[in-house]
């Protein structure tokens, strides 16, 4: 099993995670008509004032020692009740299979007990595959789900509770 070290990631670490997000989009673009800008980068804002909300908390992720992607929690819920928010979660594909998202999805959870809410979008299939297998087990079974869209996308909302 490979050695996972998930930190908070901090303000000079901000432009680290903007950089993969490039890679982040990358990815998605292959499910949704997300276009390259001019200089052959995807048009990312830049995210200085969510990075200070005081409910956004990103994390880098390294294996082995080794920048293998991003997590980021924030408060920016749909349902009343929740509190947590998986914003983004983020494994260079090289690490994937491995089992290191679940891991990760873990240390979160484990860090923050409390309701939660996932969301991803259905054209995403390993997103699909991913929480469909790893969500019950997390859960324990009780989670509940409903349909959901982000940016006019269909996407499947997951709400479940962590317990302290």
């Amino acid at each position: 099993m490979s050695q996972i070290d998930l930190q908070p990631a901090q303000r000079d670490d901000w432009e680290c995670i903007e950089n993969l997000m490039q890679f982040f989009m990358y990815e998605l673009s292959q499910w949704l008509p997300i276009k390259l800008g001019q200089h052959g980068l995807f048009a990312i804002q830049p995210k200085t004032p969510y990075w200070r909300q005081p409910g956004t908390r990103p994390w880098l992720l390294r294996v082995e020692g080794e920048l293998a992607g991003f997590a980021i929690v924030d408060d920016e819920v749909r349902l009343a009740e929740v509190q947590y928010n998986l914003a983004y979660l983020f494994v260079v594909r090289r690490f994937r299979g491995r089992g290191i998202g679940r891991q990760v999805v873990t240390q979160l959870l484990a860090g923050l007990p409390g309701q939660w809410q996932v969301l991803h979008l259905d054209a995403n299939p390993p997103a699909r595959a991913f929480w469909a297998r790893v969500l019950p087990e997390l859960s324990g079974g009780a989670f509940s789900c409903q349909p959901s869209t982000a940016d006019g996308y269909p996407c499947t909302l997951y709400r479940f509770l962590v317990p302290a």
